[in-house]
């Protein structure tokens, strides 16, 4: 069959916005190489925002397919800068419309907002014109605002559907044609769709509503009513008319209409009651605050499990037990389902917390650091309802930046890492978890993304930081002081935290020669000595601001005796608003009422009692834009794997250790042979553990010394990239053994990296493996593999896996 004919008509140099020249046409199947380096280089915030997930499950011959067009129902442009691919757009043809099509872009991460979008569809619209399209339709995350300007600002009639968080496009690039928008937008998920209910309902019921203030089912129905909910609030309390003022009903059979919500304040054993009848009243999602479940034992951790079980079967979602209720400050709720006495302020912040009683002083201590939350959870013994769940929910919620999580268990771990590798690069998620504090645990947590914190005090120092300024786009930082003390220890905590205080570059050192005091010190710290004025201030950070050498400032002051904070602050806010790309973030040292200073209007400036939590806050913010713009990599296809014979090993199979033949042939159909050679080389181990937060754990490292004394081993969750599997084995200390520097020629670091990413493979595709160690692993000489000596497998019981989600 020949090959469909490649239109050169499409061929057109091209500038963009910024004046870059390059060149327009369309895809050749030998840019297949092009295309896998293209996809293999965007970072996790790219990959996010086109839809596809932090990590691309990518064989090569999927990307290499993208290269193989017919021109006509599938036509596929890049825009190449030098050799490479800057750009790439491409539209499939509806069949059931053939005057439709979708339209989709990549750019690459180094030429965004150059241009390149625009440039880009309107060589596509052109193109689709010409070959019968005359609508282009497109999905596009709503925060996505340079893909929304490019098709709003692209001088075709654009319609829009309703607002959600994905919003669908309709281009009309016929001007004659008539783009009917779609009736409906795209169907939430399940996960959304179970949670409206609980976290949007029209109407909420309090069952065991006292009478009396200060208890629980009361302050329920009082806050519901205080914090404005627009529904109907539904006292059930079969010995009352009034409570808290608004009408009390004896049942939930009794009410004038069904509830969305209901909130169970009784005793705990007439709780499996009360939810039965809410089931077959049809109430959507229930919050079961009572205690007297899991935490009095195994008979109480029996009901609960119990009470999850029917509320699933009966198509209800469950939050609890053992909780203190929901809280959602968005516009679309203003639900305050919560005995809490203080009520978060609305802001950008979302937190799920797993303890009741903690959240009572999370939301006090919010309060009082001004932190606006969006959304509050607090799953109790989450037996349904998780944080896995409300991850996915405030995913696609737009009125949350920021999302916090207190969290001692995860009912699901592989779906949290994935959920959150999902979240994080969009938007920053901050865990506070009592787990061990070594650097295995730690290293997880950032290969997800997510920001792990050591107490609630810093988890709410970063959440400050990140609700209201940007993230650095480095880790270069200048100290702007009037007293010299505190910068040398607000210095050493940025060196501690992963930060820079670099030298400042001359032309800047010489504009604050002439503008400060000749007594001042225009090094980094910057110590404006305590005879600094406000104007001092000013000028001192609009320089670094200004100054590409830096990447964020943090501003010390100590009152003196006829100084006034309050001016500074001014200062300090007016040179923030000059210069938003770059945080700024201040410690007012003796004065604790200065938090109330640096706000205006929107612009919020981060204040902190002492400048070591500046620093510590500023290094996880640059550390989490470091990861997000880093490239993902790919999971590439591998040869040789044979996924169905593997099942049926493992079928046939008990759980428990696996007999060592059966081992050897479930590696074997992933490639992997056991065989022992007598290597002279290193020897190294791979393992995987469960873990109870992160899932599958593979573990690398050599024997011998270097994991038993120097703790020298990587750690990472799957499944792995091709980039998680390199960088696994080069962060070893002892990689200079293995890449050649020094010992000798090293080892073949390809089939080494191929056999890790072989192991991620398997036990994603093989879940009922609990834990394996192949070890020894005979390192080989470049060019000759690796061999496993011995594998030991391990399986779980079916019965063990999953949970909650």
């Amino acid at each position: 069959m020949s090959s469909p004919p490649y239109p050169e008509d499409l061929e057109r140099p091209g500038l963009v916005r910024t004046g870059r020249s390059t060149f327009v046409r369309p895809v050749r199947p030998e840019d297949a190489d092009r295309l896998v380096a293209f996809v293999g280089g965007l970072s996790r915030a790219t990959l996010a925002y086109r839809s596809l997930g932090p990590v691309v499950r990518a064989r090569d011959d999927v990307i290499r397919r993208g290269a193989h067009v017919d021109y006509l129902n599938e036509l596929a442009l890049v825009a190449l800068a030098g050799d490479e691919i800057a750009g790439l757009v491409r539209y499939v043809r509806d069949p059931e419309e053939p005057e439709h099509a979708e339209v989709t872009f990549t750019i690459r991460d180094d030429h965004q907002s150059e241009g390149f979008g625009r440039l880009l569809l309107e060589h596509i619209a052109g193109a689709a014109r010409t070959r019968g399209i005359r609508v282009l339709e497109a999905d596009v995350l709503a925060d996505n605002t340079r893909m929304i300007n490019v098709f709003l600002g692209s001088g075709y009639r654009v319609e829009s559907g309703p607002p959600g968080q994905i919003v669908h496009f309709e281009i009309a690039v016929d001007p004659q044609a008539q783009a009917v928008a779609r009736a409906e937008r795209r169907e939430h998920t399940a996960v959304r769709r179970s949670l409206r209910p609980l976290l949007e309902p029209r109407s909420v019921a309090v069952i065991g509503a006292n009478r009396g203030p200060l208890t629980i089912g009361h302050e329920i129905v009082a806050n519901l009513l205080r914090g404005g909910f627009r529904g109907c609030v539904f006292p059930v309390n079969p010995r009352a008319e009034l409570i808290a003022g608004a009408r009390a009903y004896p049942n939930v059979r009794a009410l004038p209409e069904v509830p969305d919500l209901a909130l169970v304040a009784v005793r705990a054993e007439a709780v499996p009651e009360v939810v039965r009848e809410c089931a077959e009243a049809g109430v959507k999602a229930v919050v079961v605050v009572s205690t007297g479940f899991g935490e009095t034992g195994v008979e109480g951790r029996t009901a609960e499990l119990e009470l999850a079980r029917f509320a699933r079967a009966s198509g209800m979602r469950l939050v609890g037990p053992n909780c203190m209720g929901v809280v959602n400050t968005t516009p679309a709720a203003r639900l305050a389902a919560t005995f809490s006495p203080a009520l978060p302020t609305p802001g950008r912040v979302a937190m799920s917390s797993q303890s009741g009683p903690l959240g009572l002083a999370v939301l006090d201590f919010a309060r009082r650091l001004r932190l606006g939350f969006s959304g509050f959870v607090s799953v109790g013994h989450a037996v349904d309802v998780s944080t896995n769940d409300l991850l996915q929910w405030w995913e696609e919620d737009p009125e949350t930046s920021v999302i916090l999580l207190h969290v001692e268990t995860f009912g699901n771990p592989r779906r949290f890492a994935r959920v959150a590798r999902r979240v994080a690069p969009r938007k920053p998620i901050v865990a506070v978890h009592p787990g061990h504090a070594d650097a295995a645990v730690d290293s997880l947590f950032a290969q997800s993304g997510v920001i792990r914190t050591r107490s609630l005090q810093e988890l709410f120092d970063v959440a400050l930081l990140l609700a209201h300024q940007p993230p650095p786009p480095g880790n270069r930082v200048a100290v702007i002081t009037n007293a010299g003390g505190p910068a040398a220890l607000t210095a050493g905590a940025c060196e501690a935290s992963g930060l820079r205080v670099p030298e400042l570059g001359e032309r800047t050192r010489q504009s604050l020669r002439t503008a400060l005091s000749p007594r001042a010190d225009v090094t980094n710290p910057i110590d404006l000595t305590p005879m600094a004025t406000a104007a001092h201030y000013r000028q001192a950070l609009d320089a670094v601001l200004a100054d590409d050498g830096f990447d964020a400032a943090v501003v010390l002051f100590m009152p003196p005796l006829a100084d006034k904070p309050d001016e500074v602050a001014a200062a300090i806010l007016d040179a923030a608003e000059a210069a938003p790309e770059k945080p700024v973030v201040a410690s007012f040292l003796g004065d604790a009422g200065v938090a109330d200073l640096l706000h205006r209007g929107g612009l919020v400036v981060p204040t902190y009692a002492f400048p070591e939590s500046a620093a510590v806050s500023l290094g996880h913010a640059a550390a989490y834009q470091t990861w997000r713009a880093t490239p993902a990599g790919v999971i590439p296809d591998l040869a040789g794997v044979d996924p169905d014979r593997a099942r049926a090993l493992v079928a046939a199979c008990v759980p428990g250790t696996v007999p060592a033949r059966t081992a050897t042939d479930l590696l074997d159909s992933y490639g992997i042979s056991v065989r022992d050679t007598g290597s002279q080389g290193p020897d190294a181990f791979l393992s995987v553990r469960p873990d109870p937060v992160f899932g599958p754990v593979i573990a690398f490292g050599l024997t011998g010394d270097y994991a038993d004394l120097m703790a020298d081993v990587a750690h990472r969750i799957t499944p792995l990239s091709d980039r998680d599997a390199r960088e696994m084995i080069r962060s070893l200390r002892a990689a200079p053994l293995l890449d050649g520097r020094v010992g000798g020629p090293g080892v073949d670091l390809t089939a080494l990296e191929e056999t890790i990413l072989r192991i991620s493979a398997m036990v994603e595709e093989l879940p009922e493996i609990e834990s394996m160690d192949l070890r020894p692993i005979r390192l080989l000489s470049p060019g000759h593999g690796v061999a496993v000596a011995h594998a030991t497998i391990q399986l779980t019981d079916d019965t063990r896996r999953g949970g909650p989600s």
